[in-house]
């Protein structure tokens, strides 16, 4: 069974920048969609971004989108997130999600399985 693992969380100013990985212990094909989601403290876990393995597909949120990149690295196996222009309301646990290809990026039940996060905080 594929396991996620996410890094490159932590403390970073507002305006900072920040790259966040997520490595995949084996291709699967349900990581033929991987995703981005962020829980902040007492709100529900949010779309952030998402790609196909094929590259072919990117969506963001609103939320960030000009701001984030999602790419997959050298590392077929390696997804990763950079984050510019971070904003205090950007703090949050991230987690990688994987899904088989043709699921709903946004919607939280389409994945099957998560890594257990990577903490990113902004300060003001």
């Amino acid at each position: 069974q594929v396991q996620l693992v996410e890094s490159g969380g932590g403390l970073v100013r507002a305006g900072g920048s920040l790259r966040l990985s997520c490595v995949a212990s084996v291709r699967t094909s349900n990581t033929d969609t991987t995703a981005w989601f962020r829980q902040a403290p007492g709100k529900e876990r949010e779309f952030v971004a998402a790609m196909t393995w094929s590259g072919g597909d990117t969506v963001y949120s609103d939320s960030v989108k000009g701001r984030f990149l999602i790419s997959r690295g050298y590392d077929m196996n390696a997804v990763h997130l950079q984050m510019n222009n971070l904003k205090p309301e950007d703090t949050a646990v991230y987690y990688c999600a994987g899904a088989p290809f043709g699921r709903d990026f946004y919607q939280t039940n389409e994945y099957v399985v998560w890594g257990r996060g990577t903490q990113v905080t902004v300060s003001s």
